[in-house]
Parts: structure tokens; C-alpha cells; sequence
């Protein structure tokens, strides 16, 4: 199957903001938009479902909750001696 790519017309590129260098195609399953000035690619599933969520990873992680009573702890640096 050959796939057809068509620009969109008046559409400004999200990244780089410039107007009409957005085309658009789709597979079975998505449908695709890239931007040929700037290499923007974006994504969506035709079928309308949820993308699957986002691992979570010590960086999106909620903070720990901290039980009454309980304080985190602090690491201070030793401090430097001065020859004198």
C-alpha cells in the first residue's frame, strides 16, 4: 500500500511556527502529522482509545508522603579546612 501524504493547508507548525509545511497521512491504525521544515512529528490513534500511559520513572513519580512526626533528611557537606 502506498501512502499519500497531503499538506494541510493554512496549518503553522507548532514547533517552529511557520505556515504550510504541515502534511499529514494515516496507516490502519494512526494518524500521522510532520512538519518538512523543522522535522515536528505528532501522532494520534484513529480509533479514538487512550494512548497508554506513561511509565513512571523516579522523575514523574509522586513525592513520598512524609507520616506525622517523620522529617527527611538533610546531607550537609563537611566543611573545608583552611590551611592557616
Amino acid at each position: 500500500m502506498t501512502v499519500v501524504k497531503r499538506f494541510v493547508a493554512g496549518a503553522v507548525c507548532p514547533r517552529c511556527g511557520q505556515m504550510d509545511c504541515i502534511r499529514m497521512y494515516r496507516d490502519e491504525e494512526r494518524e500521522y502529522r510532520e512538519c518538512v521544515r523543522c522535522d515536528f512529528e505528532d501522532s494520534q490513534r484513529l480509533d479514538g482509545a487512550a494512548e497508554p500511559a506513561e511509565l513512571e520513572t523516579r522523575v514523574n513519580r509522586a513525592k513520598p508522603v512524609l507520616e506525622p512526626g517523620e522529617r527527611p533528611l538533610r546531607f550537609v557537606s563537611n566543611p573545608v579546612k583552611k590551611d592557616g
